[in-house]
């Protein structure tokens, strides 16, 4: 019912910027809280940012706060995620994720209903 694709990866020196576009159809995206995640190859999956349906709350892991900005535009259907000064350990796929639970639970995996297919980022030093 919800699909979603994640486009804007690629190979980039560290101290560049990347923008990730997560492209959503179907119901209720308004009122979802749209999440981004990421996995090193070999490691486990970690939450990197969320924002709410009306864009009033976001939220952003230790790691990229100050470096990230997660953004959505519910008349185009679209989140985003702006990634500035990117570091060689941001090396990752990333995904787009959509959860119908409430802001509490947003930095869990578990919350999010729908996922998109990832988009590769490397950084390279």
């Amino acid at each position: 019912q919800v699909q979603l694709a994640e486009s804007g990866g690629g190979l980039v020196q560290a101290g560049a910027s990347l923008r990730l576009s997560c492209a959503t159809s179907g119901r209720s995206f308004d009122s979802s809280i749209l999440g981004w995640f990421r996995q090193a190859a070999g490691k486990e999956r970690e939450w990197v940012s969320a924002i709410s349906g009306s864009s009033r709350l976001t939220s952003y892991a230790d790691s990229v706060k100050g470096r990230f900005t997660i953004s959505r535009d519910n008349t185009k259907n679209a989140a985003f995620l702006q990634m500035n000064n990117l570091r060689a350990e941001d090396t990752a796929v990333y995904f787009c994720a959509s959860s119908d639970r409430s802001w509490i639970p947003h930095r869990s995996d578990t919350a999010y209903n729908y996922w998109g297919q990832g988009t590769q980022v490397t950084v390279s030093s």
